[in-house]
C-alpha cells in the first residue's frame, strides 16, 4: 500500500508543481507584454515571484488577473489580424500568378478560351 500512496503523492505533487510553473510563465509573459509598467514595476514583481513565490503570484494573479486576460486576448487578436493580412497577401499574390500564367498559356495556344474562363474561375473561388 505504501508504494501505491507514494506513486499517487508523486503524480499529485508533479501536477501541482507543473501547474505552478504554467502559472509562473503566464506571469512573466504578462508582465513583459504590459508596456503601462515601468521596468522598476517589474523588477520589484520578479524578485518577489523569486524570493517569496507562491504568495506573489497568488497576489499577482488577485490584483492584475483582470488585466492578464484583457492583455491576453488583445495580443491574440493583433496576430491573428496580421496572419491573416499575411496569408491574404501572399494567397493574393499567388492567385494573381497563376492566373497570369494561364493567361500566357491562353495567349500561346495550349488552351482554349473557355479553358482559360474556367481555370481562372476555379482560381478565384479557392481564395
Amino acid at each position: 500500500m505504501s508504494n501505491f500512496g507514494d506513486f499517487i503523492w508523486f503524480f499529485l505533487v508533479s501536477f501541482l508543481f507543473i501547474a505552478y510553473l504554467m502559472i509562473l510563465f503566464s506571469i512573466i509573459g504578462d508582465l513583459f507584454r504590459d508596456h503601462k509598467q515601468s521596468g522598476w514595476v517589474k523588477a520589484v514583481w520578479i524578485i518577489f515571484l523569486v524570493v517569496v513565490p507562491f504568495i506573489t503570484a497568488f497576489v499577482y494573479l488577485i490584483v492584475r488577473g483582470q488585466g492578464m486576460a484583457q492583455r491576453q486576448n488583445a495580443a491574440v487578436l493583433e496576430a491573428k489580424s496580421e496572419a491573416d493580412a499575411y496569408i491574404k497577401e501572399v494567397a493574393g499574390t499567388s492567385h494573381a500568378d497563376e492566373i497570369a500564367k494561364a493567361h500566357a498559356l491562353k495567349e500561346s495556344g495550349a488552351i482554349t478560351a473557355d479553358e482559360f474562363t474556367a481555370l481562372k474561375k476555379k482560381i478565384i473561388e479557392s481564395v
